[in-house]
């Protein structure tokens, strides 16, 4: 199995590689498209800011790419969130596969922005294992997608929101699976799985 990791201006693809190596899975850090077209599977990682990140994806012609993979995709934090059609983060458009719009936290909820910490994973369903129910995985984030009909796991800061969702042949994630050890791995191994 050819597991492509899409290389843009994103900050966590180290992790996201050194955790693949923990797997032993075979993957390409990789910005090339066809490369990326004929993975087995497409990891779409990120930390940075939605914009930004939506302009280099533009520039790079790795939005329309994105959006027409026919793989697993599996969106990673921030890659879950330009997922989504709208970000209020510097008000994104984004990809569009998941049509709900990513929120930013109330800042008049008490609540410390960005959100960082340990999170339990509740109403698992979908492609996550079963077993992961009720166990922690890593967050750190100041913009969440609310719970919708694609939502599988539920977390919650101050309100419920999506951890994980799928449609169709996208995954994506909330939390960073390749900073949640033994629970991250499960994640991750559940996605090279499907």
């Amino acid at each position: 199995m050819r597991i492509a990791v899409i290389r843009y201006n994103a900050g966590n693809i180290q992790s996201v590689s050194y955790a693949l190596e923990r797997l032993g899975a075979s993957f390409e850090v990789t910005s090339d498209p066809e490369k990326i077209q004929t993975a087995d599977k497409v990891i779409f990682p990120g930390v940075g800011e939605a914009s930004t990140t939506m302009r280099f994806l533009q520039e790079k012609g790795l939005n329309h790419l994105i959006m027409s993979l026919q793989q697993p995709v599996l969106g990673v934090c921030l890659g879950m969130q330009l997922l989504c059609r709208f970000s209020e983060e510097n008000d994104t458009t984004c990809l569009g596969v998941f049509p709900v719009d990513v929120r930013k936290f109330g800042l008049n909820d008490n609540l410390k922005v960005p959100h960082m910490g340990w999170n339990s994973l509740d109403k698992i369903s979908g492609w996550l294992p079963a077993a992961i129910q009720g166990e922690f995985t890593y967050f750190v984030h100041s913009f969440y997608v609310p719970v919708n009909a694609w939502t599988v796991a539920e977390t919650q800061y101050g309100i419920p929101f999506s951890a994980a969702m799928r449609k169709d042949n996208f995954f994506a994630v909330q939390f960073h699976p390749e900073k949640s050890a033994q629970t991250g791995e499960k994640i991750l191994q559940a996605f090279l799985n499907v």
